[in-house]
Formats: structure tokens, sequence, C-alpha cells
């Protein structure tokens, strides 16, 4: 269990990194909530899971 849980942690990490690397000023009023959407979907499983950069670094 615990290699899925790694598994969903680290996918969520990189979704969140993936879009706080997109330029900061989205072309439309769509893509800016889409991104805005994407990155709070990461970021709620991550702390679903107890994930996070933070925590894993203390480890």
């Amino acid at each position: 269990m615990s290699d899925v849980r790694d598994l969903l942690i680290s996918g969520s990490e990189e979704v969140i990194g993936r879009y706080r690397l997109l330029p900061a000023d989205p072309k439309s009023d769509p893509e800016r909530e889409y991104h805005r959407s994407r990155l709070e979907q990461g970021q709620r499983l991550l702390d679903e899971l107890g994930g996070g950069f933070q925590k894993r670094l203390a480890a």
C-alpha cells in the first residue's frame, strides 16, 4: 500500500510542479481557471495523503 501512496504523492508533486512552471499569465480566463484548479487538486491530494515536499524532506 505504501508504494501506491508514494506513487500518488509523486504524481501530485509532479502536477503541481508543472503548473507552477507555466507562464504566470495564461492567455485566457478559462486557461487561468484550469491551471488554478489543477494546482488546487494536486495540493488537495497531497494534503489528504499527508505527503508533500516538506514532510518528505524531514524523513
